[in-house]
């Protein structure tokens, strides 16, 4: 088996990281418009089955060079390019996975379902941490009962040891952090999609400790399609941001003063961007290299299944793995996106077209390699 990993930031590295382990991988080609930074833990698989190759996403004949020479393409690029690279890959007769996170563009990528069904290939967007492995969860959740009548999910990556005032780190980018804290979130209410504002209804959720008490939020995009699919069927979907609390508050004080506002002003005569700005000076406040994180799950269904109601619910904390320097964001989001692009190459997913995670992929077989990178999701069941 041989995959294109495109993108060699952290969920690209994670993802390559991830199949270039695997005795039953042949090459991993990472492509990425700069080849010079390699973090440490590939540096010992280049040049035997891992290759560094120089290629611009833009340059639309360049990308598909390199995807003829491969079974599979596992996108960690922007989400911008999500279309185009799927686009490219069922062109050139490969399976392909990406990290999603704006329903858009997953939309615009179910127009390529004919062709990619046609040439017998496993195009799934949406692969990550949340949207992602969450959505498997979920869906797991919802096969279990005869009638589903709620669904909840709470995700947030943390760091392990939290700094006030914020008690947050970046690990991505700060840009997708305010957009998630400034976006209309879609949930189900009463079976109908209704627009939540960002940071809103919080509320507590306990995890064991060292984690404790966390706090839950409305954010955009962490299920993606999901509320839309099951609109007038399931009375009750949503999800939230995990975070310490007291975050909320700060964040939504923030927002209402303009500070994350994106229209120009001028001061001075000089045109600011207030969001700009506020990221230049914060940014550098809350980057930790050296900090470690922990990603806190926890989804749960609640239905009725012969006629008895009960609930089923999952649970994980992952945490920084220290051996090969893998912050748990990357554990979670890039190898769920690579298991996906395993899984598709190898057969295990078996539906073909362009379905989201919670279409196409099997969960107990899922569930079963995060296990194999020690990443234990729990499952408790209640009645039912």
């Amino acid at each position: 088996m041989k995959f294109l990993v495109l993108g060699g930031g952290a969920q690209g590295s994670a993802a390559a990281f991830d199949l270039v382990r695997r005795d039953n991988v042949e090459k991993v080609i990472i492509a990425d418009q700069t080849t010079g930074h390699v973090r440490p833990f590939l540096k010992p698989f280049v040049g035997d089955r891992l290759e560094f190759r120089a290629v611009d996403a833009q340059d639309h004949g360049e990308v598909r060079e390199v995807m003829e020479e491969v079974d599979a393409v596992v996108c960690g690029l922007p989400y911008y390019f999500n279309y185009d690279m799927a686009e490219l890959a069922v062109e050139s007769d490969c399976h392909y996975c990406d990290l999603g996170g704006n329903t858009e563009i997953v939309e615009r990528q179910r127009t390529l379902h004919a062709e990619a069904k046609r040439r017998g290939l496993s195009i799934m967007p949406d692969c990550g941490l949340a949207p992602g492995m969450v959505n498997i969860l979920a869906q797991a959740g919802i096969d279990h009962f005869d009638e589903t009548r709620s669904v909840k999910i709470r995700v947030g990556g943390l760091p392990q040891d939290p700094r006030p005032p914020l008690n947050y780190q970046i690990v991505y980018s700060m840009e997708g952090v305010l957009d998630y804290y400034t976006t209309l979130s879609v949930v189900l209410e009463g079976g109908k999609l209704v627009q939540k504002t960002a940071l809103s209804e919080l509320e507590n959720v306990d995890f064991p400790e060292p984690v404790g008490t966390l706090e839950a939020f409305h954010t955009a995009g962490g299920i993606s399609t999901m509320p839309y699919r099951y609109q007038n069927q399931i009375p009750h979907m949503e999800y939230k941001t995990l975070r310490y609390p007291g975050h909320a508050k700060i964040m939504e004080a923030v927002r209402e003063l303009g500070l994350l506002s994106q229209d120009p002003m001028e001061i001075d005569g000089t045109k600011v961007v207030p969001r700009d700005f506020f990221i230049r000076v914060v940014s550098p406040r809350l980057r930790n290299p050296k900090g470690r994180d922990l990603v806190a799950l926890r989804v749960e269904v609640e239905g009725t299944k012969d006629g008895a109601q009960g609930g089923v619910r999952y649970d994980l904390l992952d945490y920084y793995d220290a051996e090969h320097g893998v912050t748990a964001m990357m554990r979670t989001t890039g190898y769920s996106l690579a298991i996906t692009s395993l899984m598709q190459v190898d057969g295990r997913v078996t539906e073909h077209g362009v379905t989201t995670p919670d279409e196409g992929m099997p969960a107990e077989a899922y569930i079963q390699e995060l296990a194999g990178h020690g990443i234990g999701i729990e499952k408790s069941v209640v009645g039912s």
